[in-house]
């Protein structure tokens, strides 16, 4: 289908105002993201030349032309992608998710995802998550590793689903963070939103926010960084990431919470991680079927491990 072509004078009144934002407003039925991703495809044109960014700014008095094709249709295929399986049996599987990896096929990732992985090696999963997200119970940030897990059919969905909606499901993440925790042992309750502004991020800064439960205990803290074991009462998008930053402790690498790009330790310092220091090290749930409490563990990746002996961890903090 050939792309729909619509073109917007811009008064004087919006000069100054972001070429993305103006056309959000002019063109109530698409979202400030497709406007965004049409324009970084080379779709809008103003005054006749490609918009360089979505962020550009207005003069006022500029013509501007929005081609709107259609989105192609996503789908997820099988990939031959190896993958570390830390438990299995005829309903669940057990993943160990390496850092920057994308759980599921979606909008800027249709290869190379978990998904695209597991289909591969299982063939059919449960169908309950939807054509691109079979099998998919629950969810890990790109850039976190660790346990994850994926149901086979779609009864053990089902009842996994409803572990995690009651909270039965134990998840326990180990956490390296900038700076000294306020306490040894404590629970933090802050919401958690979208942030407005900058939509990548979430925030806790709007009262209107999902209501979020992180409960965290201090293993050490050397050198100015603090290994945390952090559990998630419930499970909200970045939810350890946001609630650390929000204490003034991002997570070691995670530079979209504000954490630095330079580790300082003493008079040295050196580039932060390629990923950020949050491990999915812990889960501890029920066999869908038999109800048998299953608990599975992913040893701490290498990388992390190497940071932790680098800053002056002893062997006791690595095991």
């Amino acid at each position: 289908m050939p792309a729909r072509v619509v073109s917007f004078s811009v008064p004087a009144e919006a000069r100054q105002q972001r070429v993305d934002h103006f056309l959000a407003a002019q063109a109530p039925g698409l979202s400030r993201m497709r406007i965004q991703e049409l324009i970084r495809g080379g779709q809008a044109t103003v005054d006749g030349r490609v918009a360089r960014r979505p962020s550009q700014r207005l003069r006022g008095g500029e013509r501007i032309v929005l081609a709107i094709g259609e989105r192609p249709l996503l789908a997820a295929t099988p990939e031959d992608i190896p993958l570390r399986i830390l438990y299995e049996d005829e309903d669940v599987v057990a993943v160990d998710k390496p850092a920057g990896m994308t759980v599921h096929v979606g909008a800027g990732a249709n290869t190379g995802t978990l998904v695209n992985a597991l289909l591969h090696r299982y063939g059919r999963l449960s169908t309950r998550g939807g054509p691109l997200r079979p099998g998919i119970v629950h969810r890990l940030d790109k850039p976190t590793s660790g346990v994850l897990l994926v149901a086979k059919n779609d009864e053990a969905h089902t009842r996994l689903a409803e572990q995690f909606r009651l909270r039965q499901v134990e998840k326990r993440y180990l956490a390296l963070v900038h700076g000294r925790m306020p306490r040894p042992h404590d629970t933090i309750r802050l919401p958690v939103a979208r942030d407005r502004v900058r939509r990548t991020r979430m925030t806790t800064r709007r009262p209107a926010g999902r209501a979020a439960l992180t409960e965290y205990r201090v293993l050490g803290t050397v050198a100015g960084f603090t290994l945390l074991e952090a559990l998630l009462h419930t499970g909200r998008t970045h939810q350890l990431r946001v609630h650390f930053a929000a204490l003034g402790r991002p997570v070691v690498g995670d530079t979209l919470y504000g954490a630095p790009r330079q580790l300082r330790s003493g008079n040295t310092s050196r580039p932060t991680l390629n990923r950020i220091f949050l491990h999915a090290e812990r889960v501890r749930f029920r066999q869908p079927r038999t109800e048998e409490l299953i608990e599975v563990r992913s040893p701490l990746p290498a990388e992390l491990r190497d940071l932790l002996r680098e800053l002056g961890w002893g062997a006791a903090a690595l095991n």
